[in-house]
């Protein structure tokens, strides 16, 4: 029977003796794309950070590729995109290659040395997002989307199994906007990572993801965008105009597509 990617398990945490996160349970399976929303204070970044080894819980079990949190070490599984722009030290000294090749440190051994397969695979990166010709520029000479566009090459080029995404596409623009959505599909749907991004915009994001996680401190829904639409008790939660803004956006999408985005 296949590992689970990502098991939460009765998570609690607090802060200051609230309940950031009460009674957290789900799991993530290989394949699985995923939109976790929830108003601001629900808890998401507190999740995320847990689930990333960041923040230790105040109870409960976290569990990556079958290892408990605690004992994980093949971080090279992992790929991790942040929400701000600020994660990436603009006065660092080093170019736009230099910083996407950091994320294939995790797979190396000591000595680090970069082959010339790993400077192939950064090369690819930098061109499927557009930006190799910038790949020698210093990172602080880059405009903010410009920035991000490098962040995501560093998050995706080692290969994850298991992505997540935190507010992805702020500072691009509509194009590129689209065109990171691609990249996330076709990593999702021809490799089976699975994928979480976390995302205020509930409105759009059931264009492309296939399950919904909301959370305010509590798990409120996880499941199928279907089974969302359907839920008396989600009408009754958000009221039936909310509701609607996500289905009707998510609906939307499989009228006007081929039918394979949105799908569980």
């Amino acid at each position: 029977m296949p590992v689970d990617v990502l098991s939460v398990h009765d998570l609690y945490f607090k802060y200051n003796s609230s309940d950031v996160l009460s009674g957290i349970s789900f799991s993530i399976k290989k394949g699985d794309y995923i939109g976790l929303v929830g108003p601001n204070g629900s808890g998401k970044t507190t999740l995320i950070k847990a689930i990333l080894g960041l923040l230790k819980p105040y109870s409960g079990r976290i569990t990556l590729f079958g290892d408990d949190i605690a004992a994980f070490s093949r971080w090279d599984k992992v790929g991790y995109l942040p929400q701000h722009i600020s994660a990436l030290n603009p006065r660092f000294p080093a170019t736009v290659s230099e910083v996407v090749a950091m994320g294939l440190l995790s797979k190396k051994k000591f000595p680090k040395h970069m082959n010339r397969s790993d400077h192939a695979r950064v090369d690819n990166v930098l061109d499927l997002l557009d930006m190799k010709r910038h790949k020698n520029a210093p990172v602080g000479e880059l405009s903010g989307g410009q920035q991000q566009r490098v962040l995501v090459a560093r998050a995706i080029v080692n290969d994850p199994e298991f992505l997540i995404v935190d507010e992805p596409t702020d500072a691009l623009d509509p194009e590129m906007r689209d065109r990171f959505f691609e990249i996330m599909q076709s990593l999702n749907k021809q490799k089976q990572v699975a994928i979480v991004i976390v995302t205020h915009d509930t409105g759009n994001i059931g264009r492309y993801t296939s399950k919904l996680l909301y959370v305010d401190k509590k798990i409120i829904f996880y499941g199928s965008f279907e089974d969302f639409c359907k839920s008396r008790e989600i009408t009754q939660f958000f009221g039936e105009f909310a509701q609607h803004v996500i289905c009707h956006r998510h609906n939307q999408n499989i009228d006007c597509s081929s039918g394979d985005h949105g799908t569980d």
